[in-house]
Parts: C-alpha cells; sequence; structure tokens
C-alpha cells in the first residue's frame, strides 16, 4: 500500500503552484495524494509568511494537522513553503508539534526525506538565508549560474533544473518540450501559471525578496510548454502569476518579454483566457498595455499595485509614483480598453502615515473607479526598512483609517460593479450552486474579484468550462448576476 500524503496550500496563487510541484515529486516517488487529512499518513502543510495574519493561520493550520497524529491515521506533520523558509529552525523550535520544517532547497529530495521521517529518523530543520545572496546581482548573470551551480538552487516552480528521468509518466509529459513537474490537485477550468520567482524591489515593508530571493523569469518555452499541458488537462484559463509580472525577462535578455510571451501564448490551442496578475506601474510600458488589452485571447485585466497614492509615503516606502501619475495609467488602460477589470491593493498606517496623506488616498480611490480593492493594515516586519523607521502608527489610528478606507473602496467598487448593469459580458463558467451556473466575467479574477450569477439558465444548457455570452441584469456588492443572451 503506497503512503498517503494530504496536502495544504495556504497563501497565493504562486503557492499553489508550488504544492502541485510537490505533489508532482510525490507521485513519481511513489506516494498518493489524498484530498482529506484523515485518510493521510503525512500531512503536509504549504505555509504562507508575507504578513501576520498569514503567519497565524499557518501556525494553526500545523497544529490543526498535530490534532491528527492523536485523532486520526497521520504519522508526521511537515511544514514547507514561505514561512518555512524565512523562519526554519526558529519556528521548528516554536512548533515542535511538526516532525519537520523544510525549506525551498529541500523540495528535490521531499520523498526520500518523508521516507526517513516515516522509518522514525530525523531531518534536519531547514536554516534559513537570504536568498537574495543565492543569485548573481546582475539579472543577465542568474539564468547561467542556476545551471552551472554543483548543487543546484531550488527555485520552486521553475521546471529546467529537474532531472528529466523523473517525469517519464505519460501525463506530465506536453506534445513537445519539457516534462511539466506538476500535478494539479484540484480540477476546474482555471489554473495559475507561474512566469517568475523573486524580485528585486525593496520595498521598505516587504520582507518577500528576503526568503524568495532574486528575480529568475522562467524561459518562455518552458511556460508555453506548461500552458500547452494545462489546456490538455482541461483548463481554459491560466492566470499569469510571480512576485513582479511587469519586471518578466529582465534577465533573460528578450526585449519586451512580457509582450512576446503573451503572444505566444495567445495561440495555445484550447486555452481562451490569459490573465496577468501583479503588475508595478512604474514598470509598466506601452508595448505591456497594448498586448493586454488587445491580444486574442489575453484578458483586458490590469492588477497594478499601487499601494498608496501619496507622492512622499510612497518614496518612504521604496516606491514611485502618485496621485496624478497613477490616474493617467489607468485612463491609459481605459482609453484601450474602456471594460477593462483594473484592481489594486493598499496599506494604511505606514510609519509617517498623515491624516492629510489619507485623505490623498481617499480622494484618489474615488476618483480611480476601480473594480476591486484591498486594503491591508501595515504590520512591521522583521528584517524591512519599515520596522525601523520613526513615525510608526498607533494601532487605534491604522484601525480607524482601515476602517475609513474599507468603507470607501466598497463604496467605490460596488459602484463599478452597477454600473456594468447592460453590459455584455463573456462568462466563464466554474461551478453550479443548487443547479444555479456560477463563473467570472473577463474582469473578475479568480477568487477575489467577485463572481456572476446567470439567471433563467439550468445545468441541461451549459456545463464547467463553457463560456457563454450573457448580458448584466443586476449586481450585489462586487458580485453580478446575468442572462445568456444567443
Amino acid at each position: 500500500m503506497t503512503t498517503a500524503v494530504h496536502l495544504v496550500s495556504l497563501g497565493c496563487s504562486r503557492n499553489d503552484v508550488d504544492s502541485e510541484e510537490l505533489a508532482a515529486r510525490l507521485d513519481a516517488e511513489g506516494f498518493r495524494l489524498v484530498d482529506e487529512p484523515d485518510q493521510a499518513e503525512v500531512i503536509m502543510v504549504n505555509t504562507c509568511g508575507f504578513i501576520e495574519q498569514a503567519k497565524k493561520d499557518s501556525i494553526d493550520t500545523v497544529l490543526a494537522a498535530a490534532d491528527q497524529k492523536q485523532t486520526g491515521k497521520a504519522q508526521a506533520v511537515v511544514a514547507v513553503g514561505c514561512m518555512a523558509e524565512r523562519y526554519g529552525t526558529e519556528l521548528a523550535d516554536a512548533l515542535p508539534e511538526a516532525d519537520a520544517v523544510l525549506g525551498f532547497d529541500s523540495y528535490p529530495q521531499i520523498a526520500a526525506k518523508l521516507r526517513t521521517i516515516l522509518a522514525g529518523g530525523h531531518v534536519d530543520s531547514h536554516q534559513p538565508k537570504d536568498r537574495r545572496t543565492l543569485l548573481p546581482l546582475m539579472p543577465v548573470a542568474r539564468q547561467q549560474a542556476v545551471h552551472d551551480a554543483r548543487a543546484p538552487l531550488a527555485v520552486p516552480g521553475h521546471g529546467e533544473i529537474v532531472d528529466d528521468d523523473l517525469l517519464r509518466a505519460s501525463d506530465r509529459r506536453p506534445a513537445s518540450g519539457p516534462p511539466v513537474l506538476r500535478k494539479r490537485l484540484h480540477g476546474g477550468p482555471f489554473a495559475p501559471l507561474k512566469i517568475a520567482s523573486g524580485c528585486d524591489r525593496r520595498c521598505a515593508f516587504c520582507a518577500i525578496p528576503s526568503f524568495r530571493g532574486a528575480y529568475l523569469s522562467r524561459p518562455a518555452s518552458e511556460i508555453v510548454a506548461e500552458a500547452n499541458w494545462l489546456a490538455g488537462q482541461g483548463v481554459k484559463e491560466v492566470m499569469l502569476v510571480s512576485e513582479n509580472s511587469s519586471s518578466y525577462g529582465k534577465d533573460l535578455g528578450t526585449p519586451r518579454a512580457l509582450s512576446n510571451l503573451l503572444t505566444e501564448l495567445s495561440v495555445v490551442d484550447g486555452l481562451e483566457w490569459i490573465r496577468v496578475s501583479y503588475l508595478q506601474p512604474a514598470e509598466i510600458t506601452p508595448d505591456m498595455l497594448t498586448a493586454i488589452a488587445s491580444l486574442p485571447n489575453v484578458v483586458p485585466y490590469f492588477d497594478l499595485s499601487f499601494q498608496h497614492a501619496s507622492g512622499p509615503l510612497l518614496r518612504a516606502m521604496r516606491r514611485f509614483g502618485d496621485a496624478e501619475q497613477f490616474l493617467a495609467l489607468i485612463d491609459n488602460v481605459r482609453t484601450l480598453a474602456p471594460r477593462a477589470g483594473i484592481r489594486s491593493n493598499f496599506i494604511v498606517g505606514f510609519p509617517g502615515e498623515t491624516d492629510e496623506e489619507v485623505e490623498v488616498l481617499a480622494d484618489f480611490i474615488s476618483q480611480a473607479r476601480l473594480d476591486v480593492a484591498g486594503v491591508f493594515s501595515y504590520s512591521p516586519e522583521e528584517g524591512t526598512e519599515g520596522a525601523t523607521l520613526p513615525g510608526q502608527v498607533d494601532e487605534d489610528t491604522i484601525d480607524q483609517r482601515h476602517e475609513l478606507i474599507a468603507g470607501l473602496i466598497d463604496e467605490v467598487c460596488n459602484q463599478r460593479a452597477a454600473d456594468r448593469i447592460g453590459e455584455r459580458v463573456r462568462i466563464l463558467i466554474e461551478e453550479f450552486d443548487d443547479g444555479q451556473p456560477i463563473g467570472r466575467a473577463a474582469h473578475q479574477g479568480p477568487e477575489v474579484d467577485g463572481i456572476t450569477t446567470l439567471i433563467g439558465t439550468d445545468t441541461n444548457q451549459v456545463k464547467v468550462g463553457d463560456f457563454v455570452d450573457a448580458v448584466v441584469t443586476d449586481s450585489v456588492g462586487v458580485d453580478l448576476t446575468a442572462q445568456i443572451v444567443q
């Protein structure tokens, strides 16, 4: 009987891709992936280490998994992922309930390490290091460095460093190109597709580069091969994910790399929607805007990381731009694609933020008329510049500012959804609720941007994975209802 593993994936879509790499490695080594923790001998938690709440959720999930060792058949609990990479031995000391805390460099040997743990052996926990130091400072030198290293640097989601012999199974190999180091953990017509890892920016509030490392693009041929494989698995929409998609290709020496990649993906047979996530406003070029707004099968969807609208505060954050520049960018987007979806995220309470700067942010949100936005309360992350800055804002003030901006976002985004009533939209059907089809319009990103419910339609007319044309008839918050048109 093969050993059963239950894999829990927390955090962002990038982590979901990493989880499917782990699943492929375990499957290739004879382990069996199961959907329920009470069916598993091993429970593996792919943790998130982004902000305080995400870290708490990760710890709670590991503790819940440890309970299965008392009440179920689980014999081992293993923590992997960003929080494990960031804290390593410190996390292991704080969580003795976990049998191992493993970083990214353990992924290629994950099956052997699980066998050691199950046999009663000891596996050393990860020793954290600043992963930015593991690749050359110059981006153009990084690709060669990864391939030349005697002990290859493990970069989750980058299949080019994998031994081809590991993946002989036919379901890992596309019609052409390299084998795909990925096993889908969930069905459905949508899947994230990683195009790069790491980040070279030094935002004062963010610790991600220290544990995800320097920016490293995947070669376009590898991405296209994986897209073909996903399409063969029934995927109709891919979302390109990375820490910073607008930097794609800067280490490949290829001009207009993102635009060229989108052009190649737009002709992949079976893919009908290609969506780009997480664009840095300061890095967006005219060719990127044009490609996203006009290429066939590329969704006019702009995930723009503004973070704030006050120019001086953005400089303190080690970022660029201001309200005027951001509004000009939004105007350019809507000139090219009037019905484009635009989303963003904002931070309130960063050190030194004044009431006047909160007003600047509020005024920007009112003028921007975003489709969806999120707001985060600033929390000092160890190892970041922000944690040491003067002018730290007290928690009560941050809470008040969060409530103000969140309320304004709800008002603006709800109105933006209401403005779409009467608009003709294309819907991707993703599920049924009491026989009623539920899906998303092109401006609605997966999981976080709202849904569209089709009225007057049942399971006899459409199925999951279908695209239908419809007219929006109503809105509730950012969610829409629509009716199919012939």
